[in-house]
C-alpha cells in the first residue's frame, strides 16, 4: 500500500527515473497528515487527497531548476522504502476498519429496519387502500340500493299517476259528452215553448206543461253548467298531474343516469381499462344535495304526486255523481213534461169534442129555430085572411041601414074574432122574433164555437208537434257520457 500523490500506473506515467526533487524531511506528522473519518454519503470524504498532494509536494523552492517538457506533476517515487515515513499507523487502521464496520452495520441496521418499516407501511397501507376501495364499493353498493329502492317507488308512482291521469281524462271525456248530449234535448224544450207561443186566444195560457218546460230549460241548462265547470276543474288537474308526471319522469331519469353511473363505477376493478388520473378531482365539489335532501326530494316528488291522485280520485268521484244526479234529474223533468203534455193534450182534445158536441147540437137548434120561424111566419101569413074575413064582415055590416045597424051577437062575434086574431098574431109575431133573436144567437155561439175548436184544434197540433219533437231523449248510458 503506497499512499502517493498519484498512482504509478496513471497514464502520464513513464519509465521510472530518479525523483525531480531531493529527499525530503518528513514535514509533518501521521497525526497532521491524517483526515478525520467520515461516514459514508459524507460529501467531504475524499477532500484529503489533494491536500496531502499538496503538503508532500509543498517544498522550499529549490535554485535547481530542471525543465520538464510534459507539463505533468511530477511521480514521487523514493530511493529506499524505508525513506518514506508512514502516513498512517496500524492502529490508525484497525480504528479505520472498526468505524467502517461498524457505520456499515449501522446503515445495515438502518436499512433492515427501514425494509421493514417499509414493508409494513406497505402492507398496512395495501391494507387500508384495500379496505378503502371495499368501503366505497359497498357504499356505491349501498347506494345503488337507495337507488333502485326510490326507482322503484317512482316508478310505480309513476304508473299508478298514468292511470289515474287516464281514468281522469276519461272522466273529463264523458263531462263533455254529457254536456253535448244535453244541447239536443235543450233544443227542443226551447223549440217547445217556442211553439207553444203560437198558441191562440184563451189556449195562450201559463199552464202546467210551459212550466214544466221552463223549469226544464233551467235544469238542463243549470246540468249543463255544472258538468262544464267539473271538465274546466279535471282540466286544470290534468295540468298538475302532467306537472307532477314531468316531476317524476325527470327524476326517474335522473335516477336512472345515476344508477348507470353509479353501477359502472361500482364495477370498476384496478385491472379495468377505463381507469385514469384525474388530478384535483378530490378537491372539486360540484355536489348539489346530502342524503336526507336528496332522498327528500324523491320523497316530496311521490308525495306530491300521491296528494294530485288523491285531488283526481276526488274529481272523478265528483264527476261521477254530478253524471248521475243530472242524468237522473233530466230524466225526472222529462218525463214530468212529457206527462204534463199529455194531460194538456188530453184536456185540449176534451175540450175540443165537447165544443164539437155543442156545436153540432147548436147547429141542430139553428136548424129548429130557422124550422120554428118558417112555421111562425106561415102561422101569422095564415092568419091574416080569417082577420081579413073579419074585419072586412065587421066594415060590412057597419053599412046595414037604420035600425039593422044593430050590436047583435054576429058582431060582438066578428069584434071578439078581430081582437083574438089581433092578439094571435101579435104574439105570433113576437115569437117570431125571439126566434130569429135566438137563431142570431145560435149563429153566434156557432161562431163562437168553431173559433174555439179551431184554437183547440191549434193547440192540440202544436202540443203534438211538441211531443213528436220529444220522442227523442237521450238515453241514460249518454246522459253519464258513454257513447
Amino acid at each position: 500500500m503506497e499512499f502517493l500523490g498519484t498512482t504509478q500506473l496513471a497514464s502520464y506515467c513513464g519509465t521510472k527515473k530518479s525523483c525531480l526533487f531531493p529527499d525530503l524531511a518528513p514535514t509533518s506528522t501521521t497525526k497532521d497528515t491524517y483526515q478525520s473519518y467520515y461516514l459514508p454519503g459524507y460529501r467531504h470524504l475524499s477532500s484529503w487527497r489533494p491536500s496531502l498532494l499538496h503538503r508532500v509536494v509543498s517544498v522550499p523552492p529549490s535554485s535547481d531548476k530542471q525543465f520538464n517538457p510534459t507539463g505533468r506533476p511530477p511521480t514521487i517515487l523514493p530511493v529506499s522504502r524505508s525513506s518514506l515515513h508512514a502516513r498512517y499507523s496500524t492502529r490508525d487502521w484497525h480504528h479505520a476498519n472498526i468505524i467502517q464496520l461498524k457505520g456499515s452495520e449501522a446503515s445495515r441496521h438502518c436499512a433492515g429496519r427501514l425494509n421493514a418499516d417499509a414493508m409494513r407501511l406497505m402492507q398496512d397501507k395495501d391494507q387500508l387502500t384495500y379496505q378503502m376501495q371495499e368501503d366505497s364499493r359497498r357504499n356505491l353498493g349501498e347506494r345503488i340500493s337507495n337507488i333502485d329502492f326510490w326507482r322503484s317507488e317512482l316508478i310505480y308512482e309513476l304508473e299508478c299517476l298514468l292511470k289515474e291521469t287516464q281514468a281522469l281524462e276519461t272522466a273529463k271525456k264523458r263531462l263533455e259528452c254529457a254536456a253535448d248530449e244535453m244541447q239536443e234535448p235543450l233544443k227542443a224544450a226551447l223549440e217547445c215553448l217556442y211553439h207553444r207561443e203560437k198558441r191562440k186566444g184563451i189556449d195562450l195560457v201559463h199552464d202546467n206543461v210551459e212550466k214544466n218546460l221552463i223549469k226544464e230549460v233551467d235544469v238542463f241548462k243549470d246540468c249543463q253548467e255544472i258538468l262544464t265547470k267539473l271538465a274546466q276543474k279535471i282540466s286544470q288537474q290534468l295540468g298538475i298531474n302532467r306537472d307532477a308526471q314531468h316531476a317524476l319522469e325527470k327524476d326517474l331519469s335522473d335516477k336512472n343516469s345515476a344508477h348507470f353511473i353509479d353501477e359502472k363505477c361500482f364495477n370498476l376493478r384496478n385491472t379495468s381499462d377505463s381507469i385514469s388520473f384525474y388530478h384535483g378531482v378530490e378537491k372539486a365539489d360540484g355536489t348539489v344535495s346530502v342524503p336526507a335532501t336528496w332522498a327528500k326530494f324523491s320523497e316530496d316528488n311521490i308525495r306530491c304526486s300521491q296528494h294530485a291522485r288523491a285531488n283526481s280520485v276526488k274529481l272523478r268521484e265528483d264527476a261521477e255523481v254530478g253524471l248521475e244526479g243530472t242524468s237522473e234529474e233530466m230524466w225526472n223533468h222529462f218525463i214530468s213534461t212529457n206527462l204534463a203534455f199529455n194531460n194538456r193534450i188530453a184536456e185540449v182534445a176534451d175540450a175540443k169534442n165537447k165544443l164539437q158536441a155543442q156545436l153540432a147540437k147548436i147547429l141542430q137548434e139553428i136548424f129548429q129555430t130557422e124550422d120554428t120561424i118558417m112555421l111562425l111566419e106561415r102561422s101569422i101569413k095564415a092568419k091574416e085572411y080569417p082577420l081579413k074575413v073579419a074585419q072586412t064582415r065587421l066594415e060590412g055590416r057597419t053599412k046595414r041601414p037604420n035600425i039593422e045597424l044593430c050590436r047583435d051577437a054576429p058582431h060582438f062575434q066578428l069584434v071578439t074574432e078581430v081582437y083574438t086574431i089581433d092578439d094571435t098574431l101579435q104574439t105570433l109575431k113576437q115569437r117570431l122574433q125571439e126566434a130569429r133573436d135566438t137563431l142570431q144567437m145560435l149563429i153566434l155561439n156557432k161562431s163562437k164555437l168553431e173559433d174555439e175548436i179551431s184554437v183547440k184544434a191549434n193547440s192540440f197540433f202544436i202540443d203534438k208537434k211538441c211531443m213528436d219533437m220529444r220522442k227523442v231523449f237521450p238515453s241514460t248510458p249518454r246522459l253519464i257520457g258513454y257513447t
